[in-house]
């Protein structure tokens, strides 16, 4: 199958409304904070704009990979970018893999004409980094799109279950090493849907990337996605594998001090303002928005995680982005045991 069509596929599941998210909880209803009955503030006071990549967003949140390499793609690109130009958030591009195999494919990821402002954010899998030459072409694909960033993401479980992917990882943190001393622009390491612990977080922190996000479980599952496509027989019993997101914001957090940014699961602005309680740095999210813009409420989804970000803060008396990090947190539920059992609290 070529990567046009797989691109397309991936797409039509995730627009279809199929039930392509992980059987388990991301953990966010496990995450407490603490109410302030008194918090002398006024909705007009809250602040939470945020400096990412350098550039100035009106919330912590970006909208995280999806897309790019067909037509199809290159349409949802445009129209996602340009909502979060308009909402002053920032943009994540799907993997530049198919543009670097087919260089005509460049415009279906080019979206600076509509996104000039924010902060955006190219991609490549991991393992395509070992490729000869690869780190090269990489760096002039994300120059060709003129990112202020680049993510490389980490996908075994969904390589593995998908029928074109990869079975070999071997090199995978050698590459990264590589790219992050080549590449000019911060580098981002990130899952997709499955998780980073702590102990990959260590290897990742010492690699030279310059954030991590986590990519928990609990928001789209690759593996289902997979299985839709028709593939990945046998290999039913991954659907739901990977590290609940909350709990591998504790461990990645425990274990480095670099940016860390939450996703997986985080579908609205109360989970972001748990998110940065614990530590996170950024959010992001991919499906909500995707199904927003199939609905044609994509300027109004954004604008009400934004709202909901705002009357957290609020309601936990934090005036500022600052003042919310510096909130108290506490973990209930499943969530709460497999963290004290892990000496992660």
């Amino acid at each position: 199958m070529s990567i046009i069509s797989r691109k397309d596929d991936h797409l039509d599941i995730c627009l279809s409304g199929k039930a392509v998210n992980a059987r388990k909880s991301a953990g966010f209803e496990d995450v407490k904070l603490i109410y302030d009955a008194l918090p002398e503030l006024s909705l007009n006071d809250i602040n939470s704009s945020c400096i990412f990549l350098g550039k100035r967003m009106s919330s912590p949140f970006y909208i995280d990979a999806m897309t790019g390499g067909s037509e199809k793609g290159g349409k949802v690109n445009k129209a996602i970018a340009a909502a979060a130009e308009r909402a002053g958030i920032g943009f994540a591009l799907g993997s530049q893999r198919a543009m670097i195999e087919k260089p005509e494919l460049a415009k279906t990821y080019k979206v600076r004409d509509v996104a000039p402002n924010i902060p955006l954010i190219g991609n490549i899998g991991a393992s395509n980094l070992r490729e000869p030459g690869m780190i090269q072409k990489v760096a002039d694909a994300i120059k060709d799109v003129d990112a202020d960033a680049l993510a490389i993401h980490l996908n075994p479980l969904h390589e593995i279950v998908q029928p074109e992917g990869s079975r070999d990882f071997k090199g995978t943190l050698a590459a990264i090493e590589e790219a992050c001393d080549f590449i000019d622009v911060p580098v981002i390491a990130k899952e997709v849907g499955c998780g980073i612990s702590g102990k990959v977080a260590k290897k990742l922190d010492k690699s030279g990337i310059d954030m991590i996000n986590v990519a928990g479980a609990g928001g789209t599952s690759w593996p289902r996605v997979e299985m839709m496509r028709g593939g990945a027989e046998g290999m039913q019993r991954f659907a739901d594998s990977g590290m609940p997101t909350v709990i591998a914001l504790a461990s990645t957090l425990k274990a480095t001090k670099k940016p860390v940014i939450v996703s997986g699961g985080v579908r609205g602005g109360v989970d972001i303002a748990k998110s940065l309680a614990m530590g996170a740095s950024c959010a992001a999210a991919a499906l909500p928005f995707l199904l927003a813009w199939k609905n044609n409420t994509l300027n109004e989804t954004i604008k009400r995680w934004k709202d909901e970000l705002k009357t957290t803060m609020l309601l936990t008396g934090s005036r500022s982005l600052l003042e919310l990090r510096k909130q108290n947190v506490y973990m209930v539920g499943n969530t709460a045991d497999f963290l004290n059992s892990a000496g992660l609290l």
